[in-house]
């Protein structure tokens, strides 16, 4: 859910192979591992740097980096791609095992589920054919000993050949001693012997016959035993990452390829195809994991999941799962409703404190009008507002959402509706994407990532600004108490707030599907694919750590790109405001010329004006129009929401203009952010200007119905 300032860069989804060194003696260690199995919080404990940690495939799609000093000695830690798998199946497999093969780490260490050890001994294996320079991590070995598994890390170290370090990476435990390891590993001159995998006779005749001519064809270090197998797997990932990095053109290598028909043709009269091979070389491999699983791994509790299982089966059940998920966004929703009030009048009350002090030592320096009026009433007013109105909820949403996550029920969510995705053509995935648009549409398309599909991820891309982000929802928050909730009393006012809330929030879900099924239809035909999705163990949340990574990672950040986008906004509101031609401000011809398509969606020049004004930051909308409805040429400020439901009346709003709002606040253009963000993930204006497109025509289509509906019936 995180948005940093590297994840919206425009080769993101590129291996950044060169790691810069302080030092030639420096190590570059690289660290693997499935989804879920604490990989990131081992980076964050021994680097101290805040890489988000995920409760899904792909969250680190682009590599992380921390440096850590242990016995004197420096080390580069590269946080890569959590992924199942370095068959290069989807993005994240690649990006893992393109720096593990070409970007040459000094040492890798692989993470594993010391819960499911059998699972994730598949990667180890695969990484083990690649180097021989390992070790193996088995983390969670609080979690294996609670549920009464034990592990035996001394025969397990034995049969895989590289050291196995046992650790609880949330406690800290374990850590000092496989940066030992570690260390000794990456200067070591002696190779290690790692368990040698070994396939059927026949595909180790195949492999042999290739294997000299690889050694003669490439120069680089790279273990030419894996790199036959990949050749006569037919890996055209690998061979495109050979010519990037080592500038392999297979096609120039006349005596390769010979040997490769050849060695494909001995299998074929074996009657081994290609996808046969694959099935063989999984098989191994799973057959491999199962045994030494076996081997090392007892279970003194044979029920160790039960307490897991029996929640599932109301979490994830056709009856129940959808239901409790309502539920539970419409408590997050209540509680950042009720609890944003207080916090929001007093860092008002303190900003507009401290305006009045500014605008004091303005008129005491002398300074000319227009210059108050345009760094105090114009830019600081719009600050203010944007703050006082966006930190509070942020702050409460943020860890909630967070909560939701660290207890693992996020995945839950995807599998709750994945069968809704599937029936619109869509990915399942797309759920997580719309998840992390709750705090930033930003943040959310970056997470289109972990769609594998070029057009699922499209998809996902045009439909996430469907979900309101954090700088909407104080204006869908503050319009839902203005006039359907305002006259009621407490408890019952927050209650029904909540409950509208919520059903906005369930439309623009189902406008999320309706509007993917349509583009899966149209422009974007094609069949969902499948997807693995793990649901990972429930664990007891970490709440100082979920506070401090809700406020510095993403309150804190996107406060501050919004800060950065509406300072330079507020300049210009304050100008066209203050600007006039015929005694008319710019921004009133602005909006009597838009004025009779506002009003047939529902809206008025005024509104409509300030949604395209808030381009840069949703933010600043509802103070727009209160600068334009009060003519003043700078933004105001109110004592209470009632006071502006006043003013807002006072200009011809009603009930049917508060829901046209809220519909529109709900479907229209992206902000500049997102949009920034969608050119950079997409690399392309046509599905940049796509993705601004079909939201606001779905906005204009639902208000115009709404709104001549509620005339017809004279509302």
């Amino acid at each position: 859910m995180g948005l940093t300032n590297k994840s919206t860069g425009t080769r993101v989804l590129e291996t950044e192979l060169k790691i810069e060194k302080s030092s030639p003696n420096d190590r570059v260690i690289a660290l693997a591992g499935n989804p879920n199995v604490g990989k990131s919080t081992v980076f964050n404990c021994l680097t101290g740097l805040n890489q988000h940690t995920g409760n899904w495939p792909g969250k680190t799609v682009a590599n992380a980096q921390g440096k850590y000093i242990h016995r004197h000695q420096h080390f580069i830690l590269v946080d890569i791609p959590g992924t199942y798998s370095l068959m290069a199946n989807s993005v994240e497999e690649e990006v893992a095992r393109d720096f593990i093969c070409f970007g040459n780490p000094d040492a890798t260490i692989v993470v594993v589920d010391a819960t499911c050890l059998e699972r994730n001994l598949n990667l180890v294996l695969q990484t083990l054919e690649i180097t021989s320079k390992v070790i193996v991590c088995v983390n969670l070995m609080d979690e294996a000993k609670r549920k009464k598994i034990h592990i035996n890390l001394e025969r397990l170290q034995t049969e895989l050949g590289v050291p196995v370090i046992g650790t609880s990476a949330n406690k800290g435990n374990g850590l000092n001693e496989l940066m030992d390891a570690v260390y000794d590993t990456s200067f070591k001159e002696t190779a290690l012997k790692p368990l040698a995998l070994h396939y059927d006779e026949v595909i180790e005749k195949a492999i042999s016959e290739i294997q000299s001519s690889i050694e003669l064809s490439l120069s680089c270090e790279i273990n030419t035993r894996w790199m036959a197998l990949k050749l006569l797997e037919g890996d055209q990932t690998l061979i495109d990452a050979m010519g990037r990095y080592f500038n392999f053109n297979l096609s120039e290598h006349d005596e390769l390829i010979r040997e490769i028909k050849k060695a494909r043709d001995f299998l074929n009269t074996h009657g081994i195809d290609l996808d046969g091979f694959r099935d063989k070389i999984v098989s191994h491999l799973v057959n491999t994991a199962e045994q030494l699983s076996r081997n090392v791994v007892s279970f003194t509790n044979d029920h160790y999941n039960a307490r897991d299982r029996k929640i599932d089966k109301y979490l994830t059940s056709k009856k129940f799962g959808i239901p409790i998920m309502i539920l539970l966004l419409g408590i997050i929703f209540w509680l950042t409703i009720t609890g944003s009030n207080i916090p929001s009048e007093i860092i008002a009350s303190g900003l507009f404190w401290f305006e009045d002090r500014l605008t004091q030592c303005f008129t005491y320096l002398g300074t000319p009008s227009w210059v108050h009026g345009l760094l105090v009433l114009g830019i600081y007013r719009t600050l203010a507002w944007v703050v006082s109105v966006m930190l509070p909820p942020m702050a409460i949403f943020f860890p909630l959402f967070t909560l939701l996550e660290d207890l693992g029920y996020l995945p839950r969510i995807a599998f709750n509706l994945d069968n809704f995705f599937k029936k619109s053509c869509a990915c399942g995935k797309q759920a997580l994407t719309m998840c992390m648009g709750f705090g930033c549409n930003a943040a959310g398309i970056t997470g289109c990532r972990i769609i594998d599909s070029p057009r699922e991820r499209l998809i996902a891309i045009i439909t996430n600004n469907f979900v309101p982000c954090n700088g909407r929802f104080p204006i869908l928050i503050a319009i839902i108490t203005m006039f359907f909730t305002g006259m009621l009393a407490e408890p019952v006012n927050s209650i029904v707030s909540t409950l509208i809330l919520t059903a906005i929030i369930i439309f623009g879900v189902f406008m999320t599907l309706f509007i993917s099924k349509i583009l899966s239809k149209t422009i974007l035909k094609g069949i969902p694919s499948t997807f693995t999705l793990e649901l990972p163990p429930y664990r007891k949340p970490q709440i100082g750590k979920i506070i401090i990574r809700s406020i510095f990672d993403r309150t804190l950040f996107v406060l501050g790109r919004a800060i950065c986008v509406a300072a330079p906004a507020g300049c210009v509101i304050w100008l066209m405001a203050n600007i006039k031609f015929y005694d008319i401000s710019i921004l009133s011809h602005c909006a009597f010329f838009i004025d009779p398509f506002a009003k047939a969606i529902g809206l008025d020049g005024y509104i409509l004006i300030a949604f395209i004004l808030g381009l840069p930051a949703n933010e600043i909308v509802i103070p727009i129009i209160i600068m334009s409805y009060m003519s003043t040429g700078s933004i105001m400020e109110f004592d209470s929401l009632q006071q502006l439901r006043t003013l807002l009346i006072s200009h011809g709003w009603t009930p049917v203009t508060a829901l046209c709002v809220m519909l529109f606040t709900l479907m229209h253009w992206p902000c500049g952010t997102t949009c920034w963000t969608i050119k950079k993930e997409t690399a392309s204006l046509k599905w940049t200007v796509i993705s601004f497109l079909v939201p606001t025509l779905a906005g204009i289509i639902i208000c115009f119905l709404v709104a001549n509906t509620a005339h017809i019936l004279g509302l």
